[in-house]
């Protein structure tokens, strides 16, 4: 194997726990260093990286990695990556700022398309154009739209960071962080402070591109199936166009503190009459760097062993106190040169948080005492050991985590190749673990660990608007300063950024980015393998696939059976039967349990409208995946849960429901165009409706009325659950998922199908459950900065029948008109269009939007982007797009689980195969029907946002009767 010329082999490794050769380059010119692996992953990995430590909180490492994306050297237009976006397969494209690093991570499954990402990116971060306008649009400026008018701010970090601290755990998280940092580059927020962000200059903004963008502080990284001498030509081709030049980005170590520390501070929340749990508290400890891979793994397992899962006992401890609703933190985080651990609690009294952080040493104390017990350390060992082995990433990349993982060391000058392994450091661990090991780190990490901070968060609801006053009186006082030549100039300016938004590319300029064509897409839909078939009086589905040695099981039960009432109760409900315990183990034996004995125990529901009816999909899942030796151990546990949970344990039943209040009510900001997008739907459709019952603000009012029902009847609330297991977990109408190869299959079949016999097979007939199909226009108020905007109607309903063609409609629609019209002229962080041909539901999204009228008529306008001509290019890139998303990968195991979903909503491989040849053969026809459609829902379609109460206000006073006002936090 010969290797390219410029660059000089350090290392050369095959790492077995990867299946991976693993070689390190350094570029003799420059110093660049590069991690490549080769593997049979055909799901290959770019990534490259740059430390950049920032000196302050204006963000300035966020706003460049927006920035060098919006055009270089090389593809000089103004979203290149929004054109990737449209027209390639990629299986992830995106760029991350981190607090000491800005990461740019591209993946294909394509060769073609992956080496056309590779070279955009390596152009865009190397080469950006880095106008002006763009640090204007992207980071922060002044906008005035009419001399008289007053000042305001706008920028897509600006709104961005202003959604995010208007979380009040992205405010703890924040605090924290800070409070143990406060001299060095982690205590400053790498993504922004919007108090700081209009600090930052153009000036300061190039010159620290100039300098940190730059080969000699670069980690690249490969990994996947192509050629590893062509990695490296394309990384040379950039390189050698630079000279060595040393970057002084070290992120020192911060000095240790003599004592503990306490911090009082409070977020923008409002206070509920008679309700003082609205505060929060975190005990957090500063750790040194991890000497090895076996320290890296210990500090996993660890924080996993003390508040991992419901039966840990730190976590168990702090949800049984009754001192608040729900846990925060959890353990030692990675990534950070030294690393944070964070315990704590939400929804706690503030005047409590001293027995909240005495109640954490104290369970620590009593830990670091007497140990864990035997089977805490078997199940933890055995749940790392199976993680890793599997290596299951779900839809992340597998090349990713394993760049990420390198990086924790390798940014700092360490091995980047100890991370990928594990065989030895997790032998080493599992021996030292028997040795009270872990007893001992708890005192070296935190008892005796005096560089410790509790940070205690309340709720303020005059913080929201104190900020914004004190955010005009900025303005006012900088607007007051500007003479009238000053303010004409400053609305010019305003003018002048719109019309450059507005701006078309030039097409020859576009067509220099690189892109597939509809040759390069393959024509038939891929088909996952399938026999259908019964067992043990259930419908099974079975693929044989390969799957490392698991075998995946998926129990599904269907939720037709249940009353309306019922819905509701069933995300706690399938917590219950994993966190409750049996009538012969509770809840941690039985935790425990499943850790020594299996690869994981899961439940979740899955709701869609079905094809070719009105009907609604909707089944409850209880999945599980073992190796063959533990398939008869996995099934007795299923059988336990399902049939044998402790529905009576009214404490802890208690704890879920408010952690899931909790953690619901900390979602909703973070979330908020999900949230608002659920909340639109839900009276379009059958489906929607039960997915508000079980997930939407409906979801929220019951859960407030359920802990006080928990309270007030609880033989109530334990008669509806034991009602719903006894309805729900029948054979009769049930399904077996199973995917695994052949060998493997038969191995198990006889077990599932006996214990599948041995469940009920009660006759239940379904119920029609009478949906309240209402759509109405909706204020929901929150205390934030920003807004989340939907509009949003059924076109089946209006009239319209729309093809897979539709989707590369709205794929350019996203990519272009939305795009700029939210995001790039309207500041917000993101604006898209969603269309589910299946029930024919259609929604506008909008998220940490500053605007609310502005968006609506932004929505409104939309079909004249559609019926507007469509280039050739366009129509190519974005039905290349589409495809990407049809064909995204997937794990033999997520294989399995789509191939059994498509049959339980009839979505048959000719359904597919149609959609597919509709998508492929897009015309400037489907843009003029997806155009009147979307005409009809900006005249009858309804609204739904999610934003602060000065926003719904002002929305309804200029357009009265716009929106029923609900305040819901």
């Amino acid at each position: 194997m010969s290797y390219h010329d410029a660059f000089e082999l350090i290392r050369d490794e095959h790492i077995a726990e990867v299946n991976s050769q693993a070689q390190l380059f350094r570029h003799k010119k420059t110093g660049a260093e590069v991690l490549s692996l080769v593997n049979d992953d055909e799901n290959k990995v770019f990534g490259i990286t740059f430390k950049t430590p920032p000196e302050d909180s204006t963000g300035i490492a966020h706003i460049l990695e927006h920035s060098v994306l919006c055009g270089s050297r090389k593809y000089p237009v103004k979203k290149p990556f929004v054109e990737l976006v449209k027209g390639s397969l990629n299986t992830f494209l995106n760029a991350m700022t981190f607090p000491d690093k800005t990461a740019y991570p591209v993946a294909s499954q394509n060769l073609k398309d992956f080496y056309n990402l590779v070279d955009v990116y390596l152009d865009a971060v190397f080469f950006p154009l880095l106008t002006e306008e763009t640090f204007l649009q992207e980071g922060w400026h002044y906008e005035l739209e009419d001399v008289k008018a007053p000042l305001v701010y706008k920028g897509v970090v600006f709104n961005e960071m202003k959604g995010v601290y208007s979380s009040p755990d992205a405010v703890m998280r924040d605090i924290a962080q800070r409070s143990l940092y406060p001299d060095i580059t982690y205590g400053k927020s790498s993504g922004g402070d919007p108090k700081a962000i209009p600090d930052l200059t153009f000036a300061q903004f190039k010159a620290f591109h100039q300098t940190h963008y730059h080969p000699s502080n670069t980690r690249a990284f490969f990994s996947g199936d192509d050629d590893a001498n062509q990695r490296l030509a394309i990384l040379d081709e950039y390189f050698s166009q630079f000279e060595r030049a040393p970057v002084d980005a070290e992120v020192q170590l911060q000095p240790r503190f003599n004592a503990p520390r306490q911090i009082v501070a409070t977020y923008a929340g409002s206070k509920e009459e008679g309700k003082a749990r609205d505060g929060m508290v975190s005990v957090n400890w500063l750790i040194d760097p991890p000497a090895d891979r076996e320290e890296q793994l210990s500090h996993g397992m660890l924080s996993y062993l003390l508040a991992g899962n419901p039966a840990a006992p730190l976590r168990k401890a702090l949800t049984e106190s009754g001192l608040g609703e729900g846990m925060t933190g959890g353990g030692i985080g990675s990534g950070m040169r030294q690393p944070m651990a964070s315990f704590g609690m939400k929804g706690i009294d503030p005047a409590d948080a001293g027995k909240v952080e005495a109640l954490i040493l104290s369970t620590l104390e009593a830990i670091a005492e007497t140990g864990f017990a035997a089977e805490q350390l078997e199940a933890a060992a055995n749940t790392f050991e199976f993680s890793l082995r599997e290596n299951n990433t779900g839809s992340y990349p597998r090349g990713m985590v394993y760049m990420f993982n390198a990086l924790g060391s390798w940014l700092h000058d360490g091995d980047p190749l100890a991370p990928l392994a594990f065989e030895a450091a997790l032998s080493a661990l599992k021996a030292k673990a028997q040795d009270g090991h872990f007893a001992r780190e708890i005192r070296r990490l935190f008892l005796d660990n005096m560089h410790r901070t509790t940070v205690t968060l309340s709720a303020d609801p005059t913080q929201g608007a104190r900020e914004a006053a004190q955010e005009a009186e900025i303005l006012a006082s900088v607007r007051s300063k500007m003479d009238a030549d000053a303010l004409a100039a400053t609305q010019a300016e305003t003018e002048r950024l719109k019309a450059l938004q507005e701006e078309v590319d030039d097409p020859a300029q576009l067509a220099r980015i690189p892109t597939l064509t509809l040759a390069d897409l393959p024509r038939e839909s891929r088909i996952v393998p399938i026999e259908k078939s019964t067992l043990g009086g259930a419908k099974l589905f079975y693929h044989d696939l390969p799957t490392l040695g698991i075998v995946y099981l998926d129990l599904g039960f269907d939720l037709h059976v249940l009353d309306a009432e019922m819905l509701p109760y069933l995300p706690l409900f399938g917590r219950a039967l994993l966190q409750t315990g049996t009538s012969k183990q509770d809840f941690v034996a039985l935790t425990q349990r499943i850790g020594r004995t299996t690869g994981g125990i899961a439940q979740h529901r899955a709701l869609s409208a079905r094809q070719g009816d009105d009907g609604t999909a909707a089944w409850f899942f209880l999945s599980g995946k073992a190796v063959p030796d533990r398939i008869e151990d996995m099934l007795a546990i299923m059988g336990d849960v399902l049939l044998d949970a402790r529905l009576d344990n009214r404490e802890r039943f208690k704890q879920m429901a408010l952690e899931e209040k909790a953690g619901f009510e900390a979602r909703m900001i973070p979330s908020g165009n999900a949230i608002v997008d659920t909340r639109l739907k839900a009276g379009l459709t059958e489906a929607s409706w039960v997915s508000e019952q079980m997930g939407g603000v409906a979801y929220l009012m019951f859960l407030r009325k359920l802990v006080q029902q928990i309270e007030s009847d609880w033989a109530g609330v334990e008669t509806m659950l034991r009602t719903i297991r006894d309805r729900l977990f029948n054979r009769g109408r049930m399904v077996v998922n199973a995917t695994a190869d052949a060998a493997l299959w038969q191995r198990v079949e006889g077990g599932v199908g006996q214990f599948v016999a041995s469940l009920p097979n009660g006759a239940f007939a379904p119920v029609d459950w009478q949906a309240h199909l209402v759509p109405q226009s909706e204020g929901l108020i929150i205390p934030a900065q920003v807004n989340y905007v939907g509009k949003g109607a059924n076109l089946k309903a209006l009239g319209f029948a729309l093809t897979g063609a539709s989707s590369v409609a709205l794929k350019f629609l996203n990519t272009t008109y939305l795009w700029d019209k939210i995001r790039v002229q309207g500041g917000a962080y993101g604006g898209s269009s969603r269309f589910d041909l299946t029930s024919g539901n259609f929604s506008f999204l909008s998220y940490r939007d500053p605007n609310l009228l502005k968006t609506l008529d932004a929505y409104d306008g939309a079909a004249k982007a559609l019926n507007a001509p469509i280039g050739a290019n366009d129509l190519t890139r974005s039905i290349i797009g589409v495809i990407g998303g049809v064909d995204g990968y997937e794990f033999p195991d997520a294989k399995g689980y789509s191939s059994m979903w498509r049959e339980l909503t009839g979505t048959t491989d000719a359904l597919r195969q149609q959609r597919r040849e509709e998508i492929l053969g897009a015309t400037a026809a489907d843009f003029k029907a997806m155009a009147e459609a979307i005409d009809a829902i900006a005249r009858h379609g309804h609204v739904v946002v999610l934003g602060g109460e000065a926003a719904i206000t002002a929305a309804n006073v200029e357009r009265p009767g716009l929106l029923t006002v609900t305040k819901v936090m």
